[in-house]
């Protein structure tokens, strides 16, 4: 499904509303759900993870590897511009949060790390992901 590069936007409350309180605590409060225990980390099921949000598609299962980490990690997003960067430094260090282009909620992060040839790995929270 081609994106046609509209907005899904709603207030704080709205949200809340939308997606309960775990999930707007990490997509939209920018938090992050704890390791190992998420919906996806051991998943292998194929399909398509998409925002739990806004339900644009994200990632490919068949770019989901195992990296360790104790979250879903993806090799690449399905399509470049469905995600977007954006530099964090709520750590001691600099990290590179991803983001849903459409509704602007927080995934998780990219690393450097990753497997060949780009050496990428986007370690997204299970909660705001939903796998079809």
């Amino acid at each position: 499904m081609e994106w046609d590069g509209s907005k899904v936007e709603h207030t704080d409350a709205e949200w809340e509303e939308i997606l309960g309180r775990n999930r707007y605590d990490v997509m939209r409060g920018r938090q992050r759900e704890r390791g190992f225990i998420g919906a996806y980390v051991y998943t292998k099921t194929p399909g398509v993870y998409c925002c739990a949000a806004c339900k644009l598609p994200l990632f490919d299962a068949k770019d989901k590897y195992d990296a360790g980490s104790g979250w879903p990690c993806f090799s690449q997003p399905i399509d470049k511009k469905n995600v977007y960067y954006r530099e964090d430094y709520r750590l001691p260090f600099k990290r590179y949060e991803i983001a849903c282009r459409r509704c602007d909620s927080h995934l998780g992060h990219v690393f450097n790390d990753g497997p060949p040839p780009k050496n990428l790995r986007y370690c997204v929270n299970s909660i705001a992901l939903f796998l079809k």
